[in-house]
């Protein structure tokens, strides 16, 4: 008897995916499918580096100048790793006028946060921890505080602009994904959980979370994965439509668009 590969730990990425479609999950977390990189997905991408590494200079140089002199370095670095992000872009004209927007989004950063006063315990964090039901997760954290008295805030760069209310169920449930792994690898609850989001005219959304939060969070991350397990075992992988769809690269092999999917990867179950 066969069963779906499914991942070693579930990332809030992937949970994300399986809520919003489970067949998008599949394509994401099973088959791995390959999908083009955006020019939106690419200066956020450029934008968390930038940031990263303005918390790596001396505090009285984290300028935005400084910040903004960071873009093209680090533009570079990421062009050499990846060659193939320059044919998003149908010119040097292009290239250049994406470039920018990226630029003003690391200098709108400094209309939320003065970087001068902070010191981060951590940043791009790597997590993976198990919960007591044996489920592990796993996720980077953009950035870790830590005060003296041992508070901590739980920080999420977001280079889109800040969603109405209806629509924020998504980023609040990542930064809660990342406060659960926190609590369990560290024994404390967050005192704050905050987005930062730097498109449009910039807002900063903020929670301070409880530890009857973080059970409820904690459980409902164990709710998703015991679907996953169910459909992994079923073989069987709904698709969601949505409004979405309309983003989504995999519609020509989707059964909601008249698709059929590849054969699903297998392992012999133990």
């Amino acid at each position: 008897m066969t069963t779906a590969l499914l991942p070693s730990a579930l990332s809030p990425s992937r949970a994300s995916d399986f809520l919003q479609c489970p067949l998008l999950f599949r394509f994401r977390a099973i088959d791995r499918l390959p999908e083009a990189p955006s020019a939106a997905a690419l200066r956020g991408t450029l934008v968390h580096a930038c940031l990263e590494r303005l918390y790596e200079l001396p505090a009285e140089t984290r300028t935005p100048r400084t910040a903004v002199g960071l873009v093209d370095p680090q533009w570079n670095r990421l062009r050499d790793k990846r060659p193939e992000v320059e044919e998003l872009f149908a010119d040097d004209q292009a290239r250049d006028a994406w470039l920018e927007s990226a630029r003003d989004l690391v200098l709108r950063y400094f209309d939320l946060e003065n970087p001068t006063a902070l010191e981060p315990r951590d940043r791009e964090m790597r997590l993976e921890v198990g919960l007591p039901t044996g489920l592990r997760l796993r996720g980077y954290v953009d950035r870790l505080d830590v005060t003296p008295d041992g508070r901590i805030r739980v920080v999420d760069y977001k280079t889109g602009k800040s969603p109405s209310p209806r629509f924020e169920d998504k980023a609040k449930f990542q930064i809660f994904f990342y406060a659960v792994m926190i609590w369990r690898d560290l024994g404390v609850v967050p005192t704050r959980l905050q987005l930062v989001y730097l498109g449009g005219d910039g807002a900063i959304r903020w929670y301070d979370p409880t530890e009857d939060e973080l059970r409820a969070a904690e459980a409902e991350i164990s709710d998703i994965w015991t679907r996953i397990e169910a459909a992994g075992r079923a073989g069987v992988w709904e698709p969601k439509k949505s409004r979405l769809c309309d983003w989504c690269e995999h519609q020509a092999i989707c059964p909601a668009f008249g698709g059929t999917p590849p054969p699903l990867p297998t392992a012999p179950r133990g």
